[in-house]
């Protein structure tokens, strides 16, 4: 593709950070307003594993990089690239393939933001992060989370 490092990859990853407790990690987008998500990133051009994407994205968007287990849940996802981003992909590129992966934690860790990627961040309930996320997928993959053993 020509220019290709000049657009984004139509391929991303989707990392579910939750605890022990039930809670999971969700970010609050700078823009648009109002959009809340897991941790997400696209591959780069020159990354072949979603898994270092999802490392980079994770150390990017929240500080962490010590002591995670990061688990692929072998789910890839296909979904419309929203008008809004279009832009940002090379022309006739209307889909994105996304790969989930989630990390679980003991309990909460303390989360650096990217202020340039997100304004806020909140520990919550399974249920409430699944129904406070903006995108379908990000729900699904929070739903779909290993039950907690009690």
């Amino acid at each position: 593709m020509k220019n290709k490092p000049y657009y984004k990859r139509p391929e991303s990853v989707l990392v579910v950070m939750y605890t022990l407790t039930d809670e999971v990690l969700i970010l609050r987008r700078c823009q648009p307003p109002d959009f809340w998500q897991s941790v997400t990133g696209s591959l780069r051009w020159d990354e072949t594993d979603p898994l270092d994407t999802a490392r980079r994205e994770l150390c990017e968007e929240t500080g962490l990089s010590e002591g995670l287990e990061i688990m692929a849940c072998n789910v890839t996802n296909r979904f419309p690239i929203l008008p809004p981003w279009r832009h940002r992909y090379a022309p006739g590129i209307k889909e994105n393939i996304e790969y989930v992966f989630q990390v679980c934690l003991p309990e909460r860790r303390p989360i650096v933001l990217n202020p340039v990627e997100h304004s806020e961040c909140k520990w919550l309930p399974r249920t409430v992060a699944a129904d406070k996320v903006t995108s379908w997928s990000n729900r699904d993959a929070i739903l779909a989370l290993p039950p907690l053993k009690r």
